[in-house]
């Protein structure tokens, strides 16, 4: 395996606002960063289309491959099931994170990638500790890399990126049940 092969990590993003400052700092780290756009949880196809879209523009500017995993809503409704009336950042999100990590993690396999991580973490609404719990557990044998991405700014960062780039900004998180 070449070295660039070693460097290559496949970065789950769950929109463009959120990965434009976590690719660039993965290239900063040595990474060689491939956007997997991995998102069932999405309400609608529609609002998959328009956070695609943004996300196609953020691999544009990077110079990153994306892997675009079609969209089928009933893979998250399966993992909400029973859950639809737990609160934003409960069990039900927690079921959303393991199932986008796992799916991550298997298609960092098909690729023959041996690390992962998400964008997830950039938000100031979702909770680090718990996301690298999650990636953990779902990776298998491949290698979770936990990177805090909100630190020295890292929100502020993507955020004037996704600005600069006039790209979709979404106001919630995905799910319908996040509407709320």
């Amino acid at each position: 395996m070449g070295q660039n092969e070693n460097n290559k990590i496949l970065i789950h993003a769950c929109c463009g606002i959120c990965s434009g400052y976590p690719i660039s700092l993965l290239r900063d780290m040595g990474y060689e960063p491939v956007v997997y756009f991995c998102n069932p949880n999405l309400d609608t196809e529609e609002e998959f289309q328009k956070r695609l879209e943004a996300q196609k523009i953020v691999c544009m500017y990077h110079w990153v491959d994306l892997n675009v995993e079609e969209y089928n809503h009933e893979d998250f409704l399966r993992a909400a099931k029973g859950l639809e009336s737990e609160p934003e950042r409960g069990k039900r999100c927690d079921e959303c994170i393991k199932l986008r990590l796992k799916m991550t993690a298997e298609k960092a396999k098909e690729l023959g990638i041996n690390k992962i991580t998400t964008s997830l973490v950039i938000s100031p609404h979702k909770n680090f500790e718990k996301i690298t719990k999650i990636g953990l557990e779902v990776s298998d044998d491949i290698e979770y890399i936990a990177i805090d991405f909100k630190k020295k700014d890292g929100f502020l960062k993507t955020n004037n990126l996704s600005k600069e780039l006039g790209i979709y900004r979404q106001n919630y998180c995905g799910c319908e049940f996040s509407k709320r």
